[in-house]
């Protein structure tokens, strides 16, 4: 199929959506669970799509719903769709190997995240533009942040100044990814964290409140509640 989205766009973008999303109850594979009446997966598509920057689309789909995701993405975006693997790291890796070859810059989403806005992706392509090896949008940690052991005692409060809640969409310079990849040893589910493991210097951009992780029942209801309010 395709890669042709933008003919301008340098970025690539790389959607892990293989997942089985155990944690949000009974149903098919979470990138295809039902968010307003579409999956999870179109929402995110849409919003990648509407991105100047992006040139192509790789979806690393469930392997027994490779051909159902690319009619249903078909009319939304040009898109390439993959098999997945056992693994979001295996998913990853699949999806980079598909990339076309004239587009420097990649970005890692995941279709859980299927409200992650359209300047978001934007953000982290500039970044990478102005000299960034990687690049990860975050937000500050607002609750308190206790260190406690493996008996359940507290042994004590973390400085929450210095921590951030990273979301996605992760960018990187190919090679730099394609290395961090190749280089992988234990499986993370973090790729941004691979590419500290080779001492890349990582960089943050600010995140987005719309852009949570829908891992749960509660975080389905209020993404629809978002999607609702016009996100």
């Amino acid at each position: 199929m395709t890669a042709q989205l933008n003919p301008r766009g340098d970025v690539a973008v790389l959607v892990a959506a293989a997942g089985s999303g155990v944690r949000l109850g009974p149903g098919g594979p979470k990138a295809l669970r039902l968010l307003g009446g579409e999956p999870l997966l179109v929402h995110a598509v849409r919003r990648i799509a509407a991105a100047p920057s992006v040139g192509a689309v790789v979806i690393a789909a469930p392997p027994d719903d490779v051909d159902a995701v690319a009619a249903l993405l078909t009319p939304i975006a040009p898109v390439i769709v993959v098999a997945g693997g056992a693994h979001r790291q295996e998913s990853v890796g699949a999806a980079l190997a598909a990339v076309p070859p004239d587009l420097p810059f990649v970005l890692v989403h995941d279709a859980a995240r299927a409200l992650a806005p359209p300047d978001l992706f934007e953000a982290v392509a500039a970044a990478l533009r102005a000299g960034a090896s990687a690049v990860i949008p975050v937000l500050p940690v607002v609750d308190t942040i206790k260190e406690v052991g493996p008996d359940e005692e507290v042994r004590g409060t973390v400085d929450r100044s210095r921590l951030r809640a990273v979301q996605t969409p992760q960018g990187f310079r190919r090679e730099v990814l394609a290395a961090a990849h190749a280089a992988a040893v234990d499986p993370l589910t973090d790729d941004a964290g691979l590419a500290e493991k080779l001492g890349v210097r990582v960089d943050c951009v600010p995140g987005s409140d719309h852009a949570l992780k829908i891992t749960r029942p509660f975080d389905l209801a209020l993404a629809a509640h978002l999607l609702s309010s016009g996100a």
